[in-house]
Parts: structure tokens; C-alpha cells; sequence
């Protein structure tokens, strides 16, 4: 049984429960920029360049989670260029700009900060280079730092076509209860590894040496314990490059305790809070 997940396991699709699907299919369409990829009475699939990114599951008798939760902290929109990024970013400062939460130079990314129209967050960015990132006895160096987003699109916008653009989940950040159980869990079990941490604050992970694929946080949820069914995170995607690593997962996860439904293609799971996470194949 291989420890660690597969060195090419990367992030799939984020599902959020909805509560107005027509509002937040317009907010990730309109403002995001995402395409729809495909539509059900009760669903919504929207990506880029037929890559899957959010999928948008209407739950209209559910709520909104109590303040303090565990649940989504941001999900993550990682785009292959700055044009592209800086296109996104003006399509949210022409038409919502009341959205905006922040920017920051992460070292390793470029990054910008929004709140959908249900309260999830969002995290649109673009990743430097490998070479360009800082690493010490495994753990990257990340950072802070200011970013102006009115120079960025200075700087960006028009440098190439930018509408069909790729772009993917390139990490997902969940609110937690104790960095300590994350660990436990997400490293231990999961077989991610540790990248970076922040005290009892922080912790973050990945596979194939990127700088996160997950993080968690206890910043606006400390101590809180199992999610009850609420709006916002429905689900989590990973995608494993072949069946050895699916296999190998399922090993893992049943070696440790953790129930999971296993068809022989997905592998359908819980986090310690609740929090639904499933792996598949990559999409060839």
C-alpha cells in the first residue's frame, strides 16, 4: 500500500449547494466568466475549455450554514495566463465590484479574492513558474504580500485573447475545526503532503510537489465539529491519474477506519467535519 497519493493527482470539480440556481449560474457565468458546459433541471456544470469547475446542485429547502462553521473557506480558480486572469478580474470590477475582498502576491501565485452571491468564497489566480518557487527541508515559501489589482489590469489586459482561455480548480481551501485533526487526516490518511503550515492556525497540502492542491483553516471556524447539511460545499473532486492510485486510496482510507463507497471508479468519502470529498479518474 503506497503512502502517498499519486504524484499527478490534481483537483476536479467543486459542487456547491445552491439555493437560487439561476442567480449563481449567472454570477459564475457573467461575472467568473466560466462557460456552461451542461445543464439539468436541477444542476449546472460550468468550466473552461470543456474542463469542469463548478458544478451548482439547487437545494432549495436547505439553509445557510450557522456563522463559525466548517465548510468552504474559498474555492480556487487557477487560470493559465495573466491575460486570462486579468480579463476575469475586470469583468468583476465592471459588474461587481462590490464582491472584491482583497489581492495578494502569494510568491508562488498572483492572486484575487471575491464572495459569490450565496456567501462562498472565490479565489481567481495564476501560479509563477516552478522554478521561480522557494522551497526549505519541504515546505514552500509563500507569502502576503500587496498587489495592486488596478496595476495588474494595466499590465495584462489585451496581452492575447483571453474567452476560451483554460482554466481549472487549481486548489480548494476548507474551514475547519483544529489543524491538528487536518493533518491527521489530509496527510496521514489522504496521503497528501504537508507544504506549509501556520501555526495551530493553518495547514497546506498537495501531491507532486505544487504549492497547495488543499488547505484548512481554523480562522473563522475553531472548534467547530461535524457540518450539518447546509448550503454551500457540496462536494470536492480529486482526480487520480490511473486505477493503481484509486486502488491504493481505497486501500489507505479502509486501513485507517474511513467508511467509503467504492463503485470500482469513484471513491465517495468524509472528512472529519463532514465534508464530502470524492476521487475518480482523471479525464483522459
Amino acid at each position: 500500500m503506497n503512502e502517498k497519493l499519486a504524484a499527478a493527482t490534481s483537483m476536479g470539480a467543486v459542487t456547491l449547494f445552491v439555493g437560487d440556481l439561476d442567480a449563481m449560474t449567472a454570477f459564475y457565468r457573467d461575472i467568473v466568466t466560466l462557460q456552461v458546459l451542461s445543464t439539468e433541471r436541477d444542476s449546472v456544470v460550468l468550466g473552461r475549455s470543456g474542463t469542469p469547475i463548478v458544478i451548482l446542485q439547487h437545494e432549495p429547502t436547505l439553509k445557510h450554514q450557522a456563522a463559525g462553521s466548517a465548510g468552504l473557506f474559498h474555492t480556487a480558480i487557477l487560470f493559465e495566463t495573466q491575460a486570462a486572469l486579468a480579463s476575469a478580474l475586470l469583468s468583476v470590477a465592471q459588474h461587481a465590484p462590490q464582491t472584491f475582498t482583497g489581492s495578494a502576491d502569494h510568491l508562488v501565485s498572483q492572486a484575487f479574492y471575491l464572495t459569490d452571491p450565496e456567501g462562498n468564497g472565490i479565489e481567481l489566480y495564476w501560479d509563477r513558474d516552478r522554478s521561480e518557487w522557494s522551497w526549505t527541508h519541504g515546505q514552500v515559501e509563500m507569502a502576503t504580500l500587496y498587489l495592486d489589482p488596478n496595476t495588474f489590469l494595466r499590465e495584462h489586459l489585451g496581452e492575447a485573447p483571453t474567452d476560451t482561455a483554460p482554466a481549472q480548480i487549481g486548489h480548494v481551501h476548507l474551514s475547519v475545526g483544529d489543524a491538528a485533526t487536518a493533518r491527521s487526516f489530509y496527510v496521514d490518511q489522504l496521503g497528501f503532503d504537508a507544504t506549509a503550515s501556520l501555526g495551530d492556525q493553518a495547514l497546506f497540502v498537495s501531491a507532486g510537489g505544487y504549492h497547495h492542491h488543499m488547505a484548512m483553516n481554523v480562522w473563522n471556524s475553531r472548534g467547530a465539529g461535524p457540518r450539518m447539511p447546509a448550503l454551500g460545499l457540496g462536494q470536492v473532486d480529486l482526480a487520480l491519474p490511473n486505477t493503481d492510485a484509486l486502488v491504493d486510496l481505497s486501500e489507505r482510507l479502509k486501513h485507517f477506519g474511513t467508511q467509503v463507497a467504492d463503485d470500482g471508479k469513484t471513491l465517495t468519502f468524509l472528512d472529519p467535519w463532514h465534508n464530502t470529498l470524492k476521487a475518480e479518474l482523471a479525464a483522459s
